[in-house]
């Protein structure tokens, strides 16, 4: 990956302090709920920077103000917590201009990246600008970092940016929305020979799972259902009483998120002769999304065009879901490139971080700059 742009202001010891914090902090464990050992850090970072207003708010997030402009403020946010529990193994190495960890790029370097904004932008800006380390990002945490943000805002809010560390070279427009529930069977269950005519709440279960997949065509790409868990019985030589599974339907735009959900409650809905079958919302995640034509993807846009590269927009479930659900702009941009999300092999690439530092630090200057006009 080349720039057609210089980088030179993008020092080489910030890029180094970038991946000195991405290592220290990748290698401290923050499940989703537990993220408060990480917070403490990346809050001692800020108070050490010059950070003004260095906050860890009651739903844990992170806050500082890196701009106090005149205008209602751009919130720079990045999630701290992981997929990753403490029994992990939570290493990091370096091979091949590559950083292997868990979590590393989703979401560790861009938490250490957004900590460099203070140095990096522009002495004075229009907009007030605040970062933020937002919680409950990942799994059933439901945006709750970010949401509690936008409820309760440090300042008048115009626009968000979260930030994905191996997101460079997307702008996520649209907000993947998501509903997620626990669907159960219970059945009278039996013996295996003599009760072989009773129903097995296991065979159910599979039966349902089985017509998830119609929820959706094979040709659908604005969709996803997805069966994540599956449990149940009791014996191998008994009906079984109990089964159930998880499932997390998905979707782009609201409507077809409701049409999953509908299709969803009518299968569990469906009449069975003695058998119980219920759901029950584990967590939602709303969709949404911003103007293709809208300044803040222009801004972000031109500024990889500039760099020599071509934007991919695309759809993604991050922080900025939170910021459509109120009406608030946001994109979701990265500052590098990797792979391996969510597995232990999860890597970055390190040559990039130049490019994608100085293409996060002109996306916000950009934006700000037309706030002006």
């Amino acid at each position: 990956m080349t720039s057609t742009r210089s980088l030179d202001h993008i020092p080489n010891e910030t890029v180094e302090k970038v991946l000195g914090r991405t290592r220290q902090l990748c290698e401290v464990p923050a499940p989703t709920g537990g993220e408060g050992e990480r917070a403490a850090i990346v809050s001692d970072w800020w108070q050490r920077d010059g950070v003004q207003e260095v906050d860890i708010d009651s739903a844990g997030n992170v806050r500082g103000r890196i701009r106090s402009g005149v205008s209602a403020a751009i919130l720079i946010a990045a999630h701290i917590d992981t997929v990753f529990d403490e029994s992990t193994p939570h290493r990091t190495e370096i091979r091949n201009q590559r950083m292997f960890g868990p979590g590393v790029g989703d979401n560790t370097v861009a938490v250490a990246g957004i900590s460099a904004l203070g140095s990096l932008l522009p002495p004075t800006t229009d907009c007030a600008i605040w970062i933020l380390g937002t919680t409950g990002e990942e799994g059933l945490g439901n945006l709750s970092g970010i949401s509690h943000v936008l409820s309760n805002p440090p300042q008048p809010v115009q626009a968000v940016i979260a930030v994905e560390g191996n997101y460079l070279g997307r702008i996520a427009t649209r907000g993947v929305g998501s509903a997620r529930f626990s669907v159960e069977i219970q059945a009278p269950g039996g013996h295996a020979w003599e009760d072989r005519h009773i129903p097995s709440a296991v065979e159910i279960a599979a039966e349902l799972v089985t017509s998830t997949a119609t929820l959706r065509s094979s040709s659908d790409e604005t969709t996803s259902v997805n069966v994540g868990r599956l449990w149940g019985g009791e014996a191998i030589n008994a009906r079984a009483e109990s089964a159930g599974f998880d499932i997390d339907l998905r979707a782009d735009n609201a409507a077809d998120l409701d049409r999953l959900e509908e299709g969803l409650a009518e299968l569990v809905n469906s009449e069975r002769p003695g058998v119980k079958v219920s759901r029950q919302l584990l967590g939602r995640r709303p969709a949404g999304g911003i103007a293709s034509n809208h300044p803040l993807v222009f801004a972000a846009g031109s500024v990889l065009e500039e760099f020599g590269l071509t934007p991919e927009y695309v759809a993604a479930s991050t922080d900025a879901n939170a910021a459509y659900k109120r009406g608030i702009p946001a994109i979701t941009i990265g500052i590098t490139t990797g792979g391996g999300e969510h597995t232990r092999q999860e890597w970055i690439d390190l040559d990039p971080l130049p490019l994608g530092l100085s293409a996060l630090v002109q996306t916000i200057a950009r934006y700000d700059q037309q706030q002006r006009f």
